[in-house]
């Protein structure tokens, strides 16, 4: 199935560049794995590299930077690691913070960047959550 029609709801909150990003990399992953789990992994691993999530939806990484955004990312699927769950842990404190502003995030100015980092995270569970109707 072509990824616009598989398109998460996420993604369907997001600028057309992520959208665009991300199906290119679904459709090119179905053609080459066959359709599923693993196209739908390759396709966010795509847009992990330049784009982050906040809140509810993605938005182009701090400075436009491109980078793989947490260990699993960087590294070959056999290998694995551990999600970052579309925030870029290698942000710089101040931009985690300027999101944590953002997303409203109550005692930011106290914590370091891992307390950035799962907060943010947290917030972003809960906020997709709620716009996905409490599921």
């Amino acid at each position: 199935m072509p990824g616009r029609e598989e398109l998460p709801s996420t993604l369907e909150r997001s600028p057309a560049e992520a959208q665009r990003t991300w199906i290119k990399a679904h459709d090119s992953a179905v053609r080459q794995y066959g359709e599923g789990e693993r196209a739908h992994r390759v396709a966010y691993g795509a847009l992990k590299h330049t784009h982050e999530k906040v809140g509810d939806h993605w938005e182009r990484k701090e400075k436009g930077r491109k980078a793989p955004s947490d260990p699993r990312s960087a590294r070959p699927r056999q290998i694995g690691g551990r999600s970052g769950q579309g925030v870029d842990e290698r942000a710089t404190k101040r931009h985690l913070y300027d999101l944590a502003k953002d997303l409203d995030i109550e005692g930011r100015s106290r914590m370091d960047k891992g307390q950035l980092l799962a907060a943010i995270r947290k917030e972003n569970r809960a906020r997709t959550r709620a716009a996905r109707g409490g599921r």
